[in-house]
């Protein structure tokens, strides 16, 4: 599988990378499959593993640690902080006080002494950028952590972020993770560009748009349909409008002698400002079916035809990007005086 330096970290990872929401009661709680998946992800040359504490109340993370145990120097390990892991306020975010203490829960749960990546999951509108990239700064010279990116980051805050870490004198993050499919190119218009000028490494995550491109006849069956109803629904009309792009990409994918999940990850991989493309299977035939993707390739012309059908820099649902809207458009009350 071939490799790219993930942006200003000078870490090499593989095209496709192994996401692990999927593993724990979140996808298959069955623990010793969960490992077999990720030893088979490992021997097909998949070099990096994302996980997080949130996934699964953090058992992603534990089946992760049980998986690598004595592989782990082949392993670029990341994890993620920043959403609730419980009903106190101070269980989540990015302030100081939670980032010590969630590295050293993850740490512990993953049976390691360091993470090569470790990634705020949302921003955190509450908490100075200035004390994140402090206590993220002592955790590298700590050698708790080697990098540290961000995720689903608009690229307002990643800019800030930047000027940040040069005005105090931190490091700054390294990496951005983002929700990136054919169904949801938003990032395309803003986040990639200032990526690629700041030296980020791009992960991208749901390819498959939580299984609309997964060729999948009936989507309101799908793992993701039971927790998410609402975005799998073909009579509301974003639903609509998935199953008719759907309709047409997947007759091209058959001319480029792809399956639509192939084409899908394809799509993702050929943006010159992504790093690896995250594939979170929740069984070994969802993996066995995805790994061909790592060396699929898309001609400009096929390219082209899906710019034709989903436009550059579009998405057709703005709830996909769950979690990660501000507090100024999710709360009405402060819109008003």
């Amino acid at each position: 599988m071939n490799r790219r330096i993930l942006g200003g970290t000078g870490i090499s990872v593989s095209d496709l990378a192994l996401g692990a929401m999927m593993f724990g009661a979140m996808g298959n709680p069955d623990h010793e499959d969960s490992v077999r998946i990720i030893h088979r992800a490992l021997d097909a040359g998949i070099n990096l593993i994302d996980t997080a504490d949130v996934y699964s109340a953090g058992e992603s993370e534990e089946i992760v640690g049980t998986a690598i145990r004595g592989r782990r120097d082949d392993v670029v390990l990341a994890s993620k902080f920043g959403l609730p892991m419980g009903e106190d306020p101070n269980q989540r975010g990015a302030s100081r006080r939670w980032i010590i203490r969630s590295v050293e829960n993850s740490l512990r749960r993953l049976g390691t002494d360091h993470l090569d990546l470790y990634q705020l999951h949302r921003p955190d509108h509450d908490t100075d950028p200035a004390e994140t990239l402090s206590a993220l700064t002592d955790l590298v010279q700590a050698g708790k952590i080697r990098a540290f990116g961000s995720s689903m980051f608009p690229a307002e805050t990643i800019v800030e972020a930047q000027w940040t870490a040069e005005r105090r004198g931190t490091h700054r993050f390294l990496t951005e993770q983002t929700m990136y499919s054919i169904l949801t190119r938003r990032p395309e218009a803003s986040v990639f560009p200032v990526a690629q000028r700041h030296n980020l490494g791009v992960l991208t995550f749901s390819p498959l748009n939580s299984g609309w491109l997964s060729g999948r006849a009936n989507q309101a069956s799908s793992h993701r349909a039971s927790t998410r109803p609402s975005s799998f629904d073909p009579g509301t009309p974003t639903g609509q409008a998935k199953a008719a792009a759907v309709a047409k990409l997947a007759p091209l994918a058959a001319e480029a002698g792809m399956t639509l999940p192939q084409l899908a990850i394809a799509f993702v991989r050929a943006h010159p400002a992504v790093t690896s493309v995250l594939i979170g299977p929740r069984t070994q035939e969802h993996l066995d079916t995805l790994l061909p993707a790592a060396d699929a390739t898309l001609s400009t012309d096929i390219l082209d035809r899906i710019d034709e059908i989903v436009a550059p820099g579009t998405e057709l649902d703005p709830a996909d990007n769950y979690n990660a809207a501000p507090p100024a458009t999710a709360d009405a009350r402060l819109r008003r005086r």
